[in-house]
């Protein structure tokens, strides 16, 4: 069997193009792995349930009947100590949940405080 000569250079820019598309799709295109994307996914969820339960953890802050107090502790408070003293508060903690919630008690800090 007798191959064209034109086969090998044929080929060789086929896997030239294929690299260039690679280079190019990954580079400026936007593609992106499945481990990229889903690490992307996670970071978007948890900052849309952060936005979601930010009013409900505000809403906590309002209710309760030592707020005015634990506000003013807060607000004295060194800025590094605060997020923590939020959680402290229970105002963090999702329902169901056992633990506060880091992201929450900077949300609702920021949204307390009147700082964006």
């Amino acid at each position: 069997m007798q191959i064209p000569e034109w086969t090998k250079p044929a080929l060789v820019g086929a896997g030239a193009g294929a690299v260039a598309l690679a280079i190019v799709g990954f580079g400026w295109g936007g593609w992106m792995t499945g481990s990229s994307a889903m690490e992307m996914s996670k970071k978007q969820s948890m900052a849309a349930t952060v936005t979601a339960l930010t009013p409900y953890c505000v809403r906590k802050s309002k209710d309760d009947p030592n707020s005015a107090d634990l506000m003013a502790k807060i607000e004295e408070a060194s800025s590094y100590k605060r997020r923590n003293m939020v959680e402290e508060t229970g105002w963090a903690t999702p329902l169901g949940a056992e633990k506060p919630d880091r992201a929450l008690a900077e949300a609702c800090l920021s949204a307390l405080t009147g700082n964006t």
